[in-house]
């Protein structure tokens, strides 16, 4: 990080956007004695943040400053920066910056003490954006940031019986019916068990998916046997190793939906196993599910449109905030197919 870049963005801003007091950015920022590491690191990534955000800002005199709290693997988590930062400059009526806490493995305390520190100690919070478990301790922490008036939005996974203004994200039932329909399509009247693989059983979207497909299939494939397999975060390594203990005790796998992710590491067990699957179905197109289903190893993935999702967020917490008109309302996006034969254009645009 070059001192000239830094001056760009005044030191309240980048005091903001980091977390960190003024005293302790300027000390940075000067190469002063006293801050360590951890600080000069959360420093650049904050004139980072805002270098990518800077020109949305000069286009409006209310900013709102929101926090984007996500509990995933990093390969979702980087697609929802990239698509709230592509985002930014389009929104209105006022400037929106974005701080973000991002996390690989699920963790209820870990969700709690984030969201209990936003808005703290003076520093500014106008709304959170958050993908966290679905669990009692984690909806009574948005209920004490409601409390100070600072609504929050759930995306893709809601939080139950909280005060979360709005659910922002895909239709969850309808996708894990769509993928059971797709299974049965597929397998026919071929022999062979299912797959079910979840990431953490406590995120309520992934529930959603799970009971859906579970119940779909149960009737379009009476007597078709179901493994599921949950607690990997959706990381490689955990599901891997998963995966191919299932394998030996279960030999008869011939079809995967994967709710969860986690999907090189499932098709590379299963192949090792001697057990390529007919039918593997996949969520999101980030970057390791468009190569595996260019590739053929997915079937299909189900997608919704994450830029969508954001755009929807903050019009939501712009809501809450009376800035435009209208009341919080959650937006359940239509689930979308997608094959190595129809990519869509903006997976290329973006």
């Amino acid at each position: 990080m070059t001192q000239s870049r830094a001056r760009s963005h005044r030191v309240r801003d980048i005091a903001e956007q980091s977390g960190l007091s003024e005293a302790t950015i300027d000390r940075v920022l000067h190469g002063r004695p006293g801050a360590s590491a951890r600080a000069v690191r959360a420093v650049e990534q904050a004139v980072l943040d805002l270098d990518r955000q800077q020109s949305q800002l000069r286009l409006a005199a209310r900013t709102l400053l929101l926090d984007v709290v996500i509990q995933a693997p990093s390969r979702f988590s980087t697609a929802v920066r990239s698509a709230l930062e592509d985002e930014l400059p389009a929104l209105r009526p006022a400037a929106v910056r974005a701080r973000f806490h991002l996390r690989e493995n699920a963790d209820v305390a870990a969700a709690v003490e984030v969201l209990d520190g936003l808005g703290r100690r003076g520093r500014v919070c106008h709304g959170v954006v958050l993908k966290a478990p679905d669990d009692p301790a984690v909806a009574s922490a948005v209920d004490r940031l409601a409390a100070r008036g600072i609504p929050v939005v759930t995306l893709v996974t809601d939080v139950r019986d909280s005060a979360r203004v709005a659910y922002v994200g895909l239709d969850n039932a309808a996708a894990g019916a769509t993928a059971a329909y797709l299974v049965t399509q597929v397998l026919g009247d071929r022999p062979g068990d299912v797959l079910l693989t979840l990431s953490r059983s406590f995120f309520f979207g992934e529930q959603e998916r799970a009971e859906a497909f579970t119940s779909a299939l149960s009737r379009l494939a009476p007597g078709r046997l179901i493994h599921r397999i949950t607690d990997s975060d959706g990381l490689d390594a955990t599901m891997g190793a998963l995966v191919a203990d299932l394998v030996t005790e279960q030999p008869r796998v011939a079809a995967v939906y994967s709710v969860g992710g986690g999907n090189r590491a499932i098709s590379r067990a299963l192949t090792d196993a001697g057990l390529p699957p007919r039918v593997f179905i996949g969520h999101d197109l980030d970057e390791d599910n468009l190569e595996l289903l260019r590739s053929g190893v997915l079937t299909a993935v189900l997608d919704h449109d994450l830029h969508a999702d954001m755009r929807n967020g903050v019009r939501q917490l712009m809501r809450a905030h009376r800035l435009v008109p209208g009341a919080p309302t959650s937006v359940a996006a239509n689930v979308e197919l997608v094959t190595a034969y129809n990519i869509p254009p903006r997976i290329h645009a973006h």
